[in-house]
This record gives structure tokens, C-alpha cells and sequence, in this order.
């Protein structure tokens, strides 16, 4: 994993807002953040948050951030972009700095009032990996404190491995492997690593086994999932259509018919007291 985004530093660094490929997701997790996190200035880790594209959004809205990540690379650019920021907005950011989800014992218990964690949980393959990353996310969260985390649904990824490998998907075992397992690897350099590709019946107990309640299960690219590119020639051409057409598309984002195709979910719990 932290390989590959090494590789990738700055493809990461800009995907958010590719008009064909992050711009959706990017806009429908900010409505969620916008509805759901606790007024600024409240403590926020951004756990996994790679390039610093939400730590920016978050310390431009006053909140006090701090960013962690496992790849240097990464961190390098998030560094550079704090720096290149307005000063009264970097002075929001109060770290930028190197961790391992499964492992934040660099943050006393209740340190933050709200974290972020787009990212890691699904670039863990192993369940033991996953309850520890979950389980560390509670202790550093204050009681009624927000997670906001993503992962990944299984049938995306692997109807657009069957486009991409044609028949190798299935005579490779790749197929099978997502449909039984949630196991996607891909070893050529350069490439999306393995990770753990989940079912949304599934992603609730996860996290109401490590004393969180889930407030809400969205689609992150919701309806558009399988039209990023025509929304985004929506958006050059009618801009009012191409903005109403993102207010539908997070209004219906927590039908559970559409939560097996989305690209990633976004889970939305709250740290019970006990």
C-alpha cells in the first residue's frame, strides 16, 4: 500500500478533482461534512488524508486539523500545500505528520472531536487490521464524537475488472476472489494495491462492534456512480442542471439500492458515551 502511493503520489494529489473521476465524490462528501461535523473549531484528525485536500477544506472553515498518513510522499505534498496557503488558514492545521491507522498511540484517548478516515479502511485486507484501525478510531474520539470513514462495495470493482482483463478476470480467479473473499489484488506497479472490498449489509456491524452507531450509509458518487463522465460534460454545458443534478444525487445517496454499485460508501457514526 504505502508503495503504491509513493508511486502515485500526485495522480492522488489531483484525483479528487478530475471532473470525470473524483469531482462527484468530492462534492457529495462535502455536503456530508457540511451536515454532519460539529461546528469549528473543533479537533479533527484526518486520518490516511493523503495529499491534505480535506484538511485544507476543513482549516479553511476554522477547523483545527491534523493530518496523518503512511506514505512520506504523500505528506510531502500535504506539507507543500499548507505552505502554500493563506497564513490565518494554515494556522488551522497543528500537524501534518506520519501514522498508521491500526496504530495512533501518538494521540491521547479523546483527542479529537471528529476524524476523518477516507481511505485506509478499505486498504485493509485483513479483518484483524480492519477492527484494529476501527477500535484505535473510537479511543481518540471524545464520547459523541464523529467518525466519517469510507470503503469500498464489491461489485464496482469488479464489473471494471472484468472490463479492463476480459477473460483473465475469471479463469485468474479474480472474480471469485471479490465475490466470495472481498479480495482484490493487483500486483503490477503502479496500480490500485489490494484491498478489502466489503458488502453494505456488512459495514455497520464493523463499526457497532467497536461502540459506534451508524447515523448514515451514503453513496459517495450516489446515482452518478456510472456517469461521472456525462455529469461532468453536464456541468461545462448547463451548470444549474449539473448542480441540481448533485442535490438529487445526495439527497438519494442512502438508498441501499443503489450502496452495492457506488464506487466507495461513506459511513457516517457517532461514538456512543459508554
Amino acid at each position: 500500500m504505502r508503495d503504491y502511493y509513493e508511486q502515485s503520489a500526485e495522480r492522488e494529489a489531483e484525483r479528487l478533482s478530475r471532473p470525470a473521476d473524483g469531482a462527484v465524490e468530492w462534492a457529495l462528501h462535502a455536503r456530508a461534512l457540511e451536515e454532519y461535523l460539529p461546528p469549528a473549531p473543533s479537533r479533527i484528525l484526518d486520518n490516511g488524508g493523503g495529499p491534505g485536500a480535506w484538511t485544507l477544506w476543513l482549516a479553511h472553515r476554522g477547523y483545527q486539523v491534523t493530518l496523518t498518513d503512511l506514505s512520506p510522499a504523500l505528506l510531502d505534498v500535504a506539507r507543500a500545500r499548507v505552505a502554500q496557503a493563506p497564513r490565518q488558514y494554515a494556522a488551522n492545521v497543528k500537524a501534518v505528520t506520519e501514522a498508521d491507522a491500526r496504530d495512533l498511540s501518538a494521540f491521547p484517548n479523546a483527542s479529537f472531536d471528529a476524524q476523518l478516515c477516507l481511505g485506509p479502511l478499505y486498504h485493509l485486507t485483513s479483518s484483524t487490521d480492519r477492527h484494529q484501525a476501527v477500535r484505535e478510531a473510537h479511543r481518540v474520539l471524545r464520547p459523541g464524537g464523529l467518525l466519517i470513514a469510507t470503503v469500498m462495495p464489491r461489485y464496482m470493482r469488479l464489473v471494471s475488472t472484468v472490463l479492463e482483463h476480459g477473460s483473465a478476470a475469471f479463469t485468474t480467479g479474480t472474480v471469485d476472489r471479490i465475490l466470495d473473499e472481498g479480495r482484490y489484488d493487483d500486483p503490477r506497479p503502479g496500480r490500485f494495491t489490494g484491498g478489502y472490498l466489503t458488502r453494505p449489509d456488512d459495514v455497520a456491524a464493523l463499526f457497532e462492534h467497536h461502540g459506534f452507531r451508524v447515523r448514515r450509509l451514503l453513496a459517495s458518487q450516489g446515482i452518478l456512480a456510472w456517469a461521472q463522465p456525462e455529469a461532468a460534460a453536464l456541468a461545462q454545458r448547463d451548470p444549474d442542471a449539473y448542480q441540481r443534478l448533485l442535490d438529487v444525487a445526495y439527497r438519494t445517496a442512502s438508498d441501499p439500492s443503489i450502496h452495492g454499485m457506488s464506487g466507495h460508501l461513506l459511513v457516517v457514526a457517532e461514538r456512543l458515551c459508554a
